[in-house]
């Protein structure tokens, strides 16, 4: 792997080289249609470019689609009307788009980074977990999943799993290519998030192949059947763990407090939260599987004036007073797949859960994960780079940035996302508002 020099790694996390990067992605995506006069790369730096702005429909970009800013920021000759963008993107194979995800996260890889996202062991903290984007009555296709109600009416559901490199030190997130809970072709019972997990494991180690990862999860998750999947892959886990789910684990985690096989270790810290530590090496999973061994961490956090919190986890990690803390973090990590992620998706102005178009086949699917791509840009340019995170310190938020961001574009001429974002960051000459003395004649191009 070449390294990048430093001048390179002050712009490799640029805006406008991670557009420029998304753009030559689709460019690789071959054309389902005979001819065309929009390309499909137009067509999908398109939807690209609308869940970049954050427009919050596809009808407010619409009306925007002949803005000289799409060609000069997002390289887009022509963009497509609403129907049409529904049409040429219907068809589109979901898979066509991991590799461009694939390829964002080796550019920040070998920019160094990520080195301070490495947890413990050299490891990735990866959290996965699910989530719904599409919910309906009426609107369907033969991909939704279906939920019978017992008044005889059906819920029509798109669900994915998401997966994001995560930290306990960084808000930032580095979210992996999403891996659709959908009917699969010829099915007819419901996919789940268990089968998601197989696919995505199985793509995981296609794209990235010597990932040292430590998976974090829910305690849905902590089953036989799971763990080995994880086992097989080469990943690390730590995984939730509740006592109605595994009553011979914890009674042997009880059990060994007595015959020494269990070990106790509290903590202090500067603010005076006491931290409890409970913990056995190699205890077998449950009666279904006594051959899996697992450790178990059973953890309180006891802050002064304040209510407690218990948890308790299952890792392959070894556990002992050293590693008891950073394994507690890490499996606390887990949340910020729903707090980062999707609740920034869908509460932080990217309208997540807005319907910009459900499709007959896969269209649904392929807005969520554009979508997700272009919050995964955002993350980049948030975690390297310095315009970009100027531009979020004086905006506040993320949605007043998103909001000066759009502003900017569609009200100025400009030639970079790095521009604008400098703009906010630094202020700019406002010009006085200027009427056309002719209506009829055309402002320049200047791209």
């Amino acid at each position: 792997m070449d390294a990048f020099t430093a001048a390179q790694r002050r712009t490799a996390l640029s805006g406008d080289r991670l557009v420029e990067l998304v753009r030559r992605a689709f460019k690789r995506i071959g054309d389902h249609r005979p001819c065309s006069a929009i390309s499909l790369t137009d067509t999908l730096m398109s939807a690209f470019a609308m869940f970049s702005l954050k427009c919050p429909s596809l009808l407010s970009f619409d009306k925007r689609r002949a803005d000289p800013n799409l060609r000069s920021v997002y390289g887009i000759d022509q963009a497509p009307c609403d129907t049409q963008m529904r049409e040429t993107l219907d068809p589109v194979d979901p898979a066509q788009l991991e590799p461009v995800y694939r390829e964002i996260f080796r550019v920040a890889q070998r920019s160094k980074v990520l080195e301070s996202f490495v947890h413990m062991n050299d490891c990735y903290l990866l959290s996965l977990d699910g989530t719904g984007y599409f919910n309906s009555l009426k609107i369907h296709c033969e991909s939704c999943l279906e939920k019978h109600h017992r008044n005889g009416t059906v819920t029509y559901q798109h669900q994915m799993l998401g997966a994001a490199i995560v930290h306990p030190d960084h808000r930032e997130v580095i979210p992996l290519a999403p891996e659709p809970i959908i009917k699969q072709d010829g099915a007819t019972k419901n996919d789940c998030e268990r089968n998601a997990a197989k696919r995505f494991l199985e793509k995981l180690r296609r794209d990235h192949p010597h990932l040292k990862v430590i998976v974090i999860e829910d305690g849905l998750a902590s089953n036989g059947p799971h763990i080995r999947a994880l086992q097989d892959k080469d990943c690390h886990f730590i995984l939730g763990a509740k006592p109605g789910d595994h009553e011979s684990l914890f009674r042997t985690l009880t059990d060994g407090v007595d015959t020494g096989d269990t070990f106790e270790y509290t903590h202090t810290d500067k603010d005076g939260v006491v931290h409890e530590f409970l913990y056995q090496n190699g205890v077998p999973l449950n009666l279904s599987h006594p051959d899996l061994k697992v450790n178990v961490l059973d953890y309180w956090e006891r802050p002064p004036g304040k209510k407690s919190q218990h948890f308790t986890w299952v890792t392959d990690l070894k556990i002992t007073r050293q590693s008891a803390l950073p394994i507690m973090r890490g499996g606390r990590c887990r949340w910020k797949i729903e707090n980062e992620t999707f609740n920034t998706l869908k509460n932080q102005g990217y309208h997540f859960e807005h319907n910009f178009g459900h499709g007959k086949q896969n269209l649904s699917v392929v807005f969520a994960m554009l979508m997700m791509l272009a919050f995964l840009v955002d993350q980049i340019q948030q975690i390297g780079c310095r315009v970009f995170r100027r531009a979020l310190k004086v905006a506040g938020s993320k949605r007043e940035l998103w909001e000066k961001m759009r502003s900017l574009f569609f009200d100025y001429y400009v030639d970079s996302i790095t521009d604008i974002f400098a703009a906010i960051a630094d202020g700019y000459q406002r010009q006085r508002l200027q009427l056309r003395t002719d209506p009829g004649v055309q402002p320049p191009d200047t791209s």
